[in-house]
């Protein structure tokens, strides 16, 4: 059975994320990068969880919030989500930055999946 890793990042949306991820920065030590102004954090070495705030109006997630967990094998756990009945998205996204998929939990919200570069 597969299961999740860990949580690979939180993202959410902003009235002004760039002003917000400068606060963040300021009062708690954020490392943002200001070029792409969300904050990373390493895992041992093995992998990074990202923390991002998003513009008020993105598109990439309905939802004020969405978790992205991270995973061994992406495609294993979206057919093993859809053998469950889980409304999973066919796309599937695949970058020097890993795969990513997306499914929506009982309550409407979107959820990426992250299986990071070999």
């Amino acid at each position: 059975m597969e299961r999740v890793l860990g949580i690979g990042g939180v993202f959410f949306k902003s009235k002004d994320s760039k002003a917000l991820g400068a606060w963040y920065a300021k009062h708690l030590g954020l490392p943002v990068d200001p070029t792409y102004g969300h904050a990373a954090f390493e895992n041992e070495g093995t992998s990074q969880t990202v923390w991002s705030p998003f513009a008020a109006d993105s598109t990439h997630f309905p939802n004020a919030l969405m978790i992205n967990y991270r995973v061994k094998d992406l495609r294993a756990m979206l057919a093993q989500l859809r053998e469950a009945g889980v409304a999973v998205e066919d796309k599937v996204d695949e970058s020097d930055f890993g795969a990513f998929g997306w499914f929506t939990d009982p309550e409407g919200n979107r959820v990426e999946l992250w299986q990071p570069p070999a």
